[in-house]
């Protein structure tokens, strides 16, 4: 029997590996080929993008200065005003500071005469007054300085004027000062003459004191700047003479620290 001959089969590795020439062509003779990490390819821009690069760069640089100096300051501001917050609480723990207290004791009247047969006749009217100014701070003093004022008025119209005398008030101290209180030359208009006669004939004569002083505090050998004490007095007379009693009074009072 003759022997039958079988086509020889490829085998499987021939059969399932794909060609590699029709996948990844070869480069043309001549050439090379260079692999360059990802990481490692630096892009450069063209000279005048490179120049607009490096002014934003430097501006943003300007910005995060200016920034870091806006920062600082803020944090300065803050650290000033906490310490300032600090020493006052302490100075007021330590000190404890209270307003001083005013009021009108006596009030003497001459030159108002409204008998007279002018209903134009001036005034040139005098008030003696006497002011009580109570400091109850143990250890705070008060200078009552040179420029101060006080005013009556009678229905806005200014009656009379005068000044306080300067003067050092210790601590835990009670000070009843007078001053007099001069006018000259005061005219009513017709109105507030009518007015100020029917007031007299109730016995209830309603003025105004207005009273500003320059004062500084001594906190033991330490004097402040100069403030003003600013005192206002709603005072009621049965009369406007020199026997004149007070029938009813309303102060207060205020301070300007600059």
């Amino acid at each position: 029997m003759a022997d039958r001959v079988r086509p020889r089969n490829s085998s499987p590795l021939s059969r399932m590996t794909p060609s590699r020439s029709s996948s990844n062509p070869s480069p043309p003779a001549g050439t090379y080929v260079i692999h360059v990490p990802k990481d490692q390819v630096h892009h450069l821009p063209p000279p005048g993008n490179a120049r607009r690069y490096g002014h934003y760069a430097r501006r943003e640089t300007r910005r995060c200065r200016c920034c870091c100096c806006l920062c600082w300051l803020i944090s300065v501001a803050l650290l000033l005003a906490a310490l300032l917050v600090a020493a006052a609480a302490v100075f007021y723990l330590i000190f404890k500071p209270q307003a001083p207290h005013y009021a009108l004791n006596r009030v003497a009247v001459k030159g108002m005469n409204l008998a007279s047969p002018s209903s134009a006749a001036a005034f040139s009217p005098e008030f003696d007054v006497e002011v009580r100014a109570d400091n109850g701070n143990e250890k705070i003093g008060i200078y009552y300085a040179d420029g101060s004022s006080v005013e009556m008025f009678y229905n806005d119209v200014r009656l009379c004027d005068g000044a306080l005398p300067a003067f050092y008030q210790p601590s835990n101290n009670v000070t009843v000062f007078e001053t007099v209180l001069t006018g000259n030359g005061v005219e009513l208009a017709a109105a507030d003459r009518r007015a100020l006669a029917k007031d007299v004939a109730q016995w209830s004569v309603p003025l105004m004191m207005k009273l500003r002083a320059p004062v500084k505090v001594r906190v033991g050998s330490v004097k402040t700047w100069t403030v003003t004490v600013k005192v206002g007095c709603d005072v009621t007379l049965d009369q406007l003479t020199a026997q004149a009693k007070i029938v009813n009074k309303d102060c207060s009072y205020g301070v300007d620290l600059w």
